[in-house]
């Protein structure tokens, strides 16, 4: 059985697909963005400013009331990004500042809310890292703050009586943590790349994706069908009979997964889920993933004025180690700062937060916060019968590795391993592993700082793609390292979900993949197709080719088994 096979091209768009899977329904837009209320917009000097400047704390605890329920409803990543979203409705900040022009300035309150949070973006693009990444949420919650004073729908998803492909240039965060699978079949966006929160969330929750696909916003009309591919990128408008025949063929298999991954000639590749809540390690292991490849701890540390007790960890962590007895469970100690800010530990005066102090670097800071988790994660371990190994993250150099290992050993953590996230730790890999017990790789933040490209921007999603091949030679370099200590070296970021890239990590010499749970079946399925040799050969290709476009296409190219799959 065959794909689809491409389009004219101004039938197609093409992307990069970030969720596998073929499908296809009716074209639904994003409505378009509130408009921005006009400047010359004010009170009269009659009216009660203070009432109507209240009206803004009112729609502000509106919009964080209804971001927190829509979080308590999620789980994992989604959850986090809608308490994110939620943190900056509820800043006493944006509210002041545009109370205080309703006061001052005699402006009408949404016309104040605009010019706040404008104000807010501006100086969120100033601090750069974690805060310029927040500028779409900014703009997000004032949106919903405009929509609420205005008596207008808030922002979100539109409604349809039938599953469909949601088209948008971008999806804010808290739109794409609310998307429903069963409504929601496919995405496409014109913006957002392959590490956004978009594809991150999308991965998740299974829906089809392709992103960074310019011009699908123009291409794909209202009510017409489009069919998605997430393994190519190909978007195709008004698909053929033959081709949705093609489609609901795919769409009618259920793929599984026993329990074991390897490739066609019995080489065993581990196949892991990562879970970032304890809710989701039930799921995972009814999936029969083999294990735990990445168990996020921050969870616990999130949203809190202090960091959480022993007690309050051990408890937590039991939870995912008892649904994995006897199987491997590697929890990632606190990985904070950039992206994830703690009230408790993280500086605001870091001009780039990615750069700055986070990960493992927050133990020179508070070296007691890494004490007490190592305790939490030794006394829930002993309680649990879970193989439970632990490795730090943000590792850049070997004296870092010694003093991590050296902290694990004291609490009689007998696995300790790295996580090799920057360039440094992939090409000192050897000595690195000579102290460490594993190496895990973090696709997402490897390519990022590869790159020098933010991996939550769209218009550097080229960049952003972890088929570049020098990404692709760090990963090289990380395994020979792992091999010339005989230590094994995992994957645990995005890349490992993508059944396509999979094939060159193992050829690569990766020893196992680590992914979202409901990838597994996927992978395991392309592994269980293809032979050893040929993943070495494809893995020499996609290192040697000289842009990630070209690894790509070359891989694909060679796997004819990818057709019959459906991928």
């Amino acid at each position: 059985m065959n794909t689809p096979s491409p389009r004219p091209s101004t039938r197609t768009v093409s992307g990069i697909g970030v969720c596998a899977g073929l499908v296809a329904g009716p074209v639904v837009h994003m409505p378009l963005p509130i408009a921005e209320p006009s400047p010359g917009l004010r009170l009269s000097p009659r009216e009660d400013h203070a009432a109507r400047a209240a009206e803004i704390q009112g729609a502000s605890d509106h919009v964080a009331a209804d971001l927190d329920a829509a979080a308590e409803r999620a789980t994992g990543e989604a959850r986090a990004v809608l308490e994110a979203t939620a943190a900056i409705a509820a800043d006493p900040t944006l509210v002041a500042d545009a109370q205080r022009r309703v006061v001052d300035d005699y402006l009408v309150p949404e016309r104040a809310v605009w010019e706040a949070a404008a104000e807010v973006a501006e100086q969120f693009e100033a601090l750069g890292g974690y805060f310029a990444e927040r500028v779409s949420d900014v703009h997000d919650i004032r949106d919903r703050l405009v929509a609420h004073l205005t008596g207008r729908p808030k922002p979100g998803l539109p409604s349809c009586d039938t599953p469909f492909v949601l088209v948008a240039y971008d999806l804010a965060p808290s739109v794409t943590a609310s998307l429903d699978p069963a409504q929601v079949v496919a995405i496409v966006t014109d913006g957002a790349g392959p590490t956004s929160h978009t594809a991150i969330v999308a991965n998740a929750k299974g829906i089809p994706a392709v992103v960074a696909a310019q011009g699908a916003h123009d291409l794909l009309e209202d009510g017409h069908f489009a069919l998605v591919n997430g393994s190519t990128g190909l978007v195709v408008a008004d698909p053929t009979e033959e081709e949705l025949t093609t489609v609901r063929a795919v769409a009618s298999r259920v793929r599984t997964f026993d329990g074991e991954g390897r490739t066609r000639d019995g080489h065993r590749v581990q196949l892991l889920a990562n879970i970032g809540d304890p809710s989701d390690a039930e799921p995972a292991a009814q999936a029969g993933a083999e294990g735990v490849g990445l168990f996020r701890s921050e969870f616990c540390f999130l949203d809190r004025e202090q960091p959480p007790t022993v007690d309050e960890q051990v408890e937590a962590y039991r939870r995912v180690f008892s649904a994995f007895p006897g199987r491997k469970v590697v929890i990632r100690t606190l990985d904070s700062g950039a992206d994830k800010p703690l009230a408790f530990l993280t500086s605001d005066d870091e001009e780039n937060p990615a750069l700055g102090v986070r990960g493992l670097r927050t133990a020179k800071r508070s070296p007691e916060l890494l004490d007490q988790q190592l305790e939490a994660v030794a006394r829930a371990a002993a309680a649990e019968e879970a193989e439970v190994w632990v490795m730090a993250p943000m590792v850049s150099t070997v004296s870092e590795t010694e003093e991590f290992v050296a902290a694990c050993t004291a609490h009689g953590l007998a696995v300790p391993g790295v996580m090799v996230e920057v360039p440094s730790a992939a090409l000192l890999a050897g000595p690195i592993l000579a102290r460490a017990h594993f190496a895990s790789i973090g696709t997402n933040d490897l390519t990022q700082y590869t790159m020098a490209a933010d991996r939550l921007l769209g218009s550097l999603a080229e960049l952003s793609d972890p088929w570049q091949p020098a990404v692709l030679q760090l990963v090289a370099a990380t395994c020979a390292g792992g091999a010339q200590q005989g230590r094994p070296v995992g994957v645990c970021g995005e890349a490992a979900s993508n059944p396509v890239l999979a094939v060159v990590l193992v050829g690569l010499g990766i020893s196992s993949l680590s992914m979202t749970a409901r990838a597994i079946p996927d992978v395991a399925a392309v592994l269980a197709e293809v032979d050893l040799t040929l993943c070495q050969e494809l893995a020499r290709l996609a290192v040697s080719a000289e842009t990630a476009h070209d690894a790509r296409a070359l891989v694909r190219s060679r796997l004819p088994v990818l057709a019959e799959l459906g991928l």
